[in-house]
């Protein structure tokens, strides 16, 4: 029970707040901004920037929110059903949780990033986020089956892909006291989001700044017109 519950507010949790890192830069590619702040800094560092920012913004949120189910449950009291207590004790699944989602959410974010350096229009962001809601969902799924699978080849899939991982690791430390293997998974994890990150910054090269045939030359010389045109 302690499991299920976990995933399935992980999985809502991601699926609500990751797609902000699509919409925001789908909408700074509109006003050219993502173009000024390419020619300035490597696209690499601009979307680990958004994603650590967004993933800032997104705990606030859920700190709010937070804050207001607890409010809730004090007022249900003994209405609210207990949950057993998970493998590694509250304390630690509660902080392996936070883990997770920030995980969840930089895999998710990563992709958006991908996406939205191909989208131009909301209409497009619309059209090509509907297979990344759909994947989400079986991964949500094949996490969930694999909870109920311990030591089986599905399980072992599900540790090891990249966004059903933090999904089946949260679950594992509901069910197992190991912590070791928590490591590992975070590394893997952290691995797999910067591929992720330096594939869709050069994919955004490719599509948006047209690297090589002058497209970055151009967003340099309309950084630097603008600073020369700055008033001493």
């Amino acid at each position: 029970m302690t499991a299920q519950a976990a995933q399935t507010l992980l999985f809502l949790l991601t699926m609500l707040l990751a797609g902000m890192v699509l919409s925001n830069l789908v909408e700074e590619k509109g006003n050219k901004i993502i173009e000024i702040l390419a020619a300035a800094i490597p696209m690499e560092s601009v979307f680990f920037g958004k994603l650590f920012a967004m993933l800032a913004v997104s705990f606030v949120g859920i700190a709010v929110w937070g804050l207001a189910g607890l409010g809730v449950v004090l007022v249900a009291g003994s209405a609210v059903p207990d949950l057993p207590a998970p493998a590694v004790g509250w304390p630690v699944f509660l902080a392996l949780g936070v883990a997770y989602f920030a995980m969840a959410y930089l895999l998710l974010g990563s992709l958006f990033l991908a996406i939205g350096s191909m989208a131009t229009t909301v209409r497009e962001v619309q059209t090509l986020s509907m297979p990344v809601t759909m994947m989400q969902l079986m991964v949500f799924f094949l996490a969930s089956y694999a909870m109920t699978q311990p030591g089986s080849i599905v399980e072992v899939f599900a540790l090891v892909f990249p966004f059903s991982s933090p999904f089946a690791m949260l679950a594992r430390a509901a069910q197992e006291p190991t912590l070791w293997t928590h490591i590992a998974a975070m590394a893997w994890q952290g691995i797999c989001v910067v591929a992720f990150v330096r594939f869709g910054a050069k994919l955004f090269r490719t599509r948006v700044m047209k690297s090589g045939s002058g497209g970055m030359q151009k967003a340099k010389r309309r950084l630097f017109g603008r600073w020369r045109s700055v008033p001493a």
